[in-house]
C-alpha cells in the first residue's frame, strides 16, 4: 500500500501513519465567530454568513453534517466518505489528504472542510486565496469530536441539533463505562499498521473507547493518536489480548513474528468491526459497546 494510502486509510478507520504527520495544530476554540481552527486561522464564518454550500473533505465531518441537518448543504466530499449512504449522492471531489483544488472549486463552496494535517496546509491556504473559507479540524479523541461537532452546529445554524446529537453519544459511553468500571480491564494490544509496527497510543479515540469498553491500552502511557513501537516491546508489557481489524487478523495468526506474543499464542486475538469502531463519529456510543461485548459478553444491557 503506497504511503499516503495508508494516511487516507487512517482517516476513515485503520488509524496508520497520518497521526503522525498532524502535528503543529492549534487547538480550536469554542467561538463561531473570532475563534480558530486547527491550523489556528480565525474562524470567519458567522450568524450572518451561514455557509450554503460546503465541501467536506473528512469522513467523519462529513457524517457530522448529515446527522445535524445540514447533509442537504454538502455539495462535495472525498472519496473516502462513505457514511452515511445518502453522502454517496453527493459530489467525489477526490483525496481528503493534499487535495485536488481545482476539483474542490469546481464545485463552487463557500466553506471547505479539511483533516488538520500538514498536508493540507497548502490547499487550506489556497482556497482561502480563491476566496474560499478553508475550516482545519483534526478529530483524533471523543473531546474533539464532541467539540467539534457544537462547532459545526453553530456554524451552519443546527446548534439545537448538534448539542443533541453529543449528549446522546456521551449517554451511551457513559452507559457503557457504568457497566464495566467495576469489572476486570484485561490489557490490550491495538495494533494499526505492520511495517512498521505501529500502536494505537493514549491520545487516540481508539484508546478511549477501550477504556469505556472495560479495558485497558498497554500503550495508554503515550499521548499521541498512535506511535512506531516494536514487538519486542509489546511482549515485555505482555498484553492480555490483541485488538485488531478484519483485514490485519490473518496475518496476525500466520505471521510467525506475533508468536512473540502470549496473547497470541493462546488465541486471545479480539476482532472489531472496522464500519463501527474505525472513526471518531456518531457511532462512537455503539462502538463502545461493541468492544465492550468482546471483552465482558452480555455486561452492557
Amino acid at each position: 500500500m503506497h504511503r499516503l494510502d495508508r494516511r487516507l486509510y487512517a482517516l476513515t478507520g485503520a488509524l496508520s501513519i497520518a497521526l503522525f504527520a498532524c502535528g503543529g495544530a492549534k487547538p480550536a476554540t469554542s467561538g463561531a465567530s473570532g475563534g480558530r481552527d486547527d491550523f489556528g486561522n480565525v474562524i470567519t464564518v458567522g450568524h450572518e454568513n451561514r455557509p450554503k454550500r460546503i465541501v467536506s473533505l473528512n469522513p467523519t465531518t462529513t457524517e457530522i453534517l448529515f446527522a445535524i441537518g445540514a447533509g442537504s448543504r454538502v455539495v462535495g466530499r472525498s472519496t473516502y466518505d462513505v457514511f452515511p449512504k445518502e453522502a454517496a449522492a453527493v459530489t467525489d471531489v477526490g483525496m481528503p489528504l493534499r487535495p485536488n483544488v481545482e476539483a474542490v472549486l469546481a464545485v463552487h463552496p463557500d466553506l471547505v472542510i479539511l483533516y488538520a494535517s500538514n498536508d493540507n496546509r497548502p490547499a487550506a491556504e489556497r482556497f482561502q486565496q480563491a476566496g474560499v473559507i478553508p475550516l482545519a479540524l483534526k478529530i483524533d479523541s471523543i473531546a474533539q469530536f464532541e467539540r467539534d461537532t457544537r462547532l459545526l452546529g453553530r456554524l451552519t445554524g443546527d446548534s439545537a441539533a448538534a448539542y443533541a446529537l453529543v449528549d446522546s453519544v456521551a449517554a451511551t459511553l457513559d452507559r457503557v463505562r457504568a457497566a464495566t468500571a467495576n469489572l476486570p480491564h484485561p490489557t490490550v494490544f491495538i495494533p494499526t499498521w505492520d511495517r512498521p509496527l505501529i500502536a494505537i497510543g493514549g491520545g487516540s479515540f481508539l484508546s478511549q473507547l477501550l477504556d469505556a469498553a472495560g479495558g485497558r491500552n498497554i500503550y495508554e502511557d503515550i499521548a499521541t493518536p498512535s506511535a512506531v513501537v516494536t514487538i519486542e516491546d509489546v511482549a515485555k508489557r505482555n498484553p492480555d489480548y490483541v485488538l485488531t481489524s478484519p483485514a490485519a487478523a490473518p496475518n496476525i495468526g500466520t505471521d510467525p513474528k506475533w508468536r512473540a506474543l502470549s496473547a497470541v499464542r493462546q488465541k486471545h486475538v479480539l476482532i472489531y468491526d472496522t464500519l463501527l469502531v474505525g472513526r471518531p463519529s456518531v457511532t462512537l456510543g455503539a462502538a463502545a459497546r461493541s468492544l465492550a461485548d468482546l471483552l465482558h459478553p452480555g455486561a452492557v444491557r
